[in-house]
């Protein structure tokens, strides 16, 4: 059994694709006896995750910080509410809950969570599989700028491999399953070439 952590939209998103393939993401996570971990929501791509799994009689567990967000925004129905006080412990929470970690289309929060835990797994602090699920090309734009950022010098080659990026929700999950996290390098590139200076 895996507890995957979803970060995705507390709003549907303008077409009813986004709805329609949260709805086939978790049907794929139950199918894999996966429980859910997410922000705690009942609107929006999070509410739609939530009730879906739910559906399944999968575990939710919600995690939210108390007196942060006005109280009609909160999902009743779950297995377990985390309350937390602030966005970082909410973030770091969620984070050591979680098996795996799963971005789907979002905003600014969506994005800022699934980048901690990326850039955490840059840094070795976990080895926990992570992955965009790229409905309707979504993060296409995502990737091009990771390309820019490897082409450009600022990501070392090959740390493109740190996350799955999946259209097909079944193949996701399933990626969630094999994934092996790729050979650490060093992220800090001028120390490796200062030592091939000292060195010569």
């Amino acid at each position: 059994m895996m507890k995957v952590c979803v970060y995705c939209g507390s709003n549907p998103g303008n077409s009813p694709i986004y709805r329609e393939q949260t709805k086939l993401l978790a049907k794929a996570l139950s199918d894999k006896k996966c429980d859910l971990v997410y922000g705690g929501g009942r609107l929006g791509l999070m509410g739609t995750i939530a009730n879906e799994m739910l559906f399944y009689k999968r575990s939710v567990t919600g995690v939210m910080p108390s007196g942060l967000f006005r109280s009609e925004l909160l999902h009743h129905g779950l297995t377990e509410l985390v309350e937390v006080s602030t966005i970082p412990e909410r973030k770091s929470e969620m984070m050591r809950l979680s098996d795996a970690f799963i971005a789907m289309p979002g905003g600014y929060g969506t994005f800022e969570e699934i980048s901690e835990v990326l850039s955490y797994a840059q840094l070795g602090l976990h080895q926990k599989p992570i992955a965009f699920f790229n409905v309707n090309g979504f993060y296409d734009g995502f990737l091009k700028w990771i390309n820019a950022c490897i082409e450009n010098g600022f990501i070392p080659s090959g740390q493109d491999q740190l996350f799955i990026l999946e259209s097909d929700p079944k193949q996701l999950v399933e990626k969630l399953f094999t994934y092996q996290p790729p050979k650490k390098v060093n992220k800090w590139q001028e120390l490796d070439s200062q030592k091939n200076e000292s060195g010569a």
